[in-house]
Parts: structure tokens; C-alpha cells; sequence
């Protein structure tokens, strides 16, 4: 673990930020930056549970961790995760004096920090409160991670009315809820409107420049195995039907998933697997793609904003939003649905142009002045919690 030199800031509100995947980093780099400029005192606690898509982020938004705990391992177990998280944040709450601590979503590392704050009684703010797949273990241990820091939260902030309503029906009081849209499209906004240029020319380097292409993503641990082989298996038969298309995948660093992905991809025409990209590169193709297939939750929450549909190669969602609203589709990991639905959104223009068309549920990119404004609100009125 790797501690860097803490410092002191005397009265002012402080809070400490805990994030350690990249996901996390996109939803909480536009959120740490809205604090520092108004006059919060934010520290960032990076966890880094995954290395180096972390670190893309903290330098793409000129942000540099407070304390970088260092956490990852090769083929790391969640139990010993969980331990070294433990542990180094405990050292960390020994030593300093945060007034609240804001944790984020659904990983390993927001239900640690939320649990480590809670045993040093200081206030926690879960961002993203309220997502709920109503399955145990689907996603596998994020739906576990999100309700245990629902329990342990002091006050709640939710992207969606129907997130602010799931957290009610597990007697969470409502007074410490507020609905504040997703942060993502808070950090979406800014990259399309600060740097448009630059994207324009990310996409070449992908070779698809001005040509119809697939995004895909595919990572969670619910997927691993079987049906990660079976979506590659329906990938294969798309591309090599439908000529024209090509399919982007940038393959997760995870050993369990780079195994299937390029034993059943590599070699494949059209079909170009890359590293990781960073986000400012996956924006770029998001934005320039025909639409995407993904298990990932912040895709369904961006792709709105960039009117591109999405195909969820999941049984369950914890953003049912998307779905209602028609931008998203479940479709399962199963050969024959992942095939079959794919096919229909090429060939059928009016499916493509109501997906495409359907509007975002998860805001319109104020998130971070809500959540600010909540905080410095509580701050102001002397409250020990949001009731």
C-alpha cells in the first residue's frame, strides 16, 4: 500500500472520495471537481482495484489520488480484496478526520469504504443509490454490494425516481434521498463539448472510420465461461452474414474473459479486438457506432445521450430505465437471442430508428451541482444525517 502525504484542512467541509475502478473514476471525476470549486475540501482515496483503466481516468480529468491504496493482484479473490481493503482503510480513518465519505455504485470498493466509514462513524453518501436487479447473484457481487450499502449509507443519491423508490421499499427514510440524475452524463457532457476535435480523431486509429461497425463490451463475472462462449459463438455467425459490419471489442484485462474472447474471436474477419481503451477513445466509438452489444451498466446509462441502441447480454438489469424507455433491450447471452436480435436491429430500419430515438432517463448532466448542493445544504442546516 502506498499512502501518500495526507493534509490538513483545518474547518472547512471534508470529504473523502473512494473509487477504485474505472467506472467509478468517470462517475466521480466531474463530482471531485464540482466539490473543489465550491470550496469543498475533497480528497481522493483510490483503491485502485483495477490499475490501470484507473489510471487512464485520473489522467484524463488531471486528478491525482490523495491515497493510492494499490490494491490489485493477478486473479485477485474477492475475499482477499475485501481484507486489503479493510485494512488500508482503516489506517486511513485512523489518521484523519473526514466530515463524509461518498462512495460510489456497486464494487467491491464502495461496500468496503461505506463499512470501513460506518466503523468510524463518519457520515457516508452512497452516489448511485437505489439500483436494484432484485437477483442475489445476478450481477454477481454487485447487487449484494449495492443493497448492504444502501443499510450502512447516511444519506442517498439517487439517478432516477424509480432508484429513489426501490431505496423507500427497503424502509430507507426519504429524507435522506435525493434524485439527481446520473454523474456519467455529467462527464459525457463535458468530453463531447470540450473535446470534439480530439474525437474526431480517436476513431481512426480503430480502422472503421466511415464505416458501419458493432461496439462491443463484455466483462462481468456472471458471464464468465458458458455464456461469454455462447455470445461469441452468435458474434462470430453475425459478422460473417452481415458483410458490411465490422465489431470493435475492446477485450477487459480479466484473464477469465481474454481466454474465450480471443480463443473463439481472434483471426475472425472485421472483427478487431484491442486492449482496454481509454474513455476519451471509447466515447469516440460509442458515439460513431451503429449500435452496441454490452453486460455493462454505464453503457446503458451513456448510449441515450449518443442515441445509440443497446443490446444487454444479461438476464437482469439494475437500470430498468433503459430498458423502458426503448433506447436498451435484454437480451440474454444465449447464441440463438444474441444472433437473432442483433439481426433484427440491422434489418429493421423503424426498430433501429425508435431505439436510437428513445430518450434518457438518467439526466441531463447537473448531477454533481445536486449532490453539492445537498451536502453544503446539510452542512449549513447542522444536520448529522439527511432525516
Amino acid at each position: 500500500m502506498n499512502i501518500l502525504k495526507s493534509i490538513t484542512w483545518g474547518d472547512v467541509l471534508k470529504i473523502g472520495m473512494i473509487f477504485g475502478t474505472r467506472p467509478e473514476a468517470i462517475k466521480m471525476a466531474p463530482l471531485y471537481h464540482h466539490l473543489i470549486k465550491r470550496g469543498v475540501k475533497a480528497q481522493v482515496i483510490a483503491t485502485a482495484q483495477h490499475r490501470q483503466m484507473l489510471d487512464q481516468v485520473l489522467s484524463l480529468f488531471s486528478i491525482q489520488a490523495d491515497y493510492d491504496l494499490n490494491v490489485m493482484r493477478h486473479r485477485q479473490s474477492l475475499a482477499g480484496l475485501t481484507a486489503r481493503l479493510c485494512d488500508a482503510l482503516d489506517q486511513i480513518f485512523q489518521k484523519e478526520s473526514f466530515d463524509w465519505i461518498l462512495t460510489q455504485g456497486d464494487t467491491t470498493s464502495t461496500f468496503v469504504g461505506s463499512l470501513m466509514a460506518f466503523y468510524h462513524k463518519i457520515r457516508i453518501g452512497h452516489v448511485e443509490a437505489g439500483l436494484r436487479s432484485f437477483q442475489r447473484d445476478d450481477p454477481f457481487p454487485e447487487e449484494i454490494n449495492r443493497r448492504l450499502t444502501s443499510q450502512l449509507a447516511t444519506y442517498h443519491f439517487a439517478p432516477t425516481s424509480q432508484a429513489k423508490m426501490n431505496l423507500i421499499k427497503d424502509n430507507i427514510c426519504e429524507d435522506a434521498i435525493t434524485i439527481t440524475g446520473n454523474t456519467v452524463i455529467d462527464a459525457l457532457m463535458w468530453i463531447i463539448r470540450e473535446k470534439k476535435e480530439e474525437l474526431d480523431r480517436l476513431v481512426e486509429r480503430y480502422s472503421v472510420a466511415g464505416k458501419k461497425y458493432i461496439l462491443m463490451t463484455m466483462h462481468r463475472r456472471e458471464n464468465h465461461g458458458i455464456p461469454m462462449q455462447n455470445t461469441m459463438k452468435a458474434v462470430k455467425r453475425l459478422i460473417r452474414r452481415f458483410e458490411e459490419y465490422y465489431l470493435v471489442f475492446p477485450v477487459h484485462y480479466n484473464p477469465a474473459v481474454r481466454e474465450v474472447v480471443y480463443r473463439e474471436l481472434e483471426g475472425e474477419d472485421r472483427i478487431i479486438l484491442t486492449e482496454p481503451v481509454e474513455y476519451m477513445d471509447f466515447i469516440a466509438l460509442m458515439r460513431d457506432s451503429r449500435f452496441i452489444m454490452s453486460d455493462s451498466g454505464g453503457v446503458q446509462e451513456e448510449a441515450p445521450s449518443l442515441g445509440k441502441p443497446v443490446l444487454v447480454l444479461r438476464k437482469t438489469t439494475e437500470r430498468p430505465e433503459a430498458i423502458e424507455s426503448g433506447v436498451a433491450k435484454l437480451i440474454g447471452t444465449g447464441t440463438q437471442s444474441v444472433y437473432q436480435n442483433a439481426s433484427e436491429l440491422i434489418e429493421d430500419e423503424s426498430l433501429y430508428h425508435r431505439m436510437a430515438n428513445a430518450s434518457n432517463p438518467f439526466g441531463t448532466g447537473d448531477a454533481c451541482e445536486k449532490i453539492a448542493d445537498c451536502l453544503l445544504n446539510i452542512q449549513s442546516q447542522g444536520k448529522r444525517n439527511g432525516c
